[in-house]
């Protein structure tokens, strides 16, 4: 099963625990994440579902591209980690 964690600049608005989810695609696992802390949802995704400007997301160490596509396929193993992004110019 995939293993999502959330960085503590996020769990520290919203507590929610690493977890291991049973899911097949990234959107899938941060569903299955967002069900331990249903507020988080609010910070990750906008209301279009897109990760938020604010908010890296990261499959096995490697950032995703494309902040509305959440169809990338989970392996079991695999591990998504959500942190908050700095903005700002």
């Amino acid at each position: 099963m995939p293993f999502v964690e959330f960085a503590p600049a996020l769990t520290r608005h919203v507590p929610c625990p690493p977890q291991q989810v049973s899911a097949a695609t990234l959107g899938d696992a941060l569903a299955r994440a967002f069900e331990a802390a249903p507020a988080m949802r609010h910070y990750v995704l906008d209301e279009q579902g897109a990760v938020r400007k604010h908010v890296a997301v990261f499959v096995n160490a490697r950032q995703i591209a494309d902040r509305s596509r959440l169809d990338i396929a989970l392996e079991p193993g695999d591990k998504v980690h959500v942190i908050q992004a700095l903005t700002g110019g």
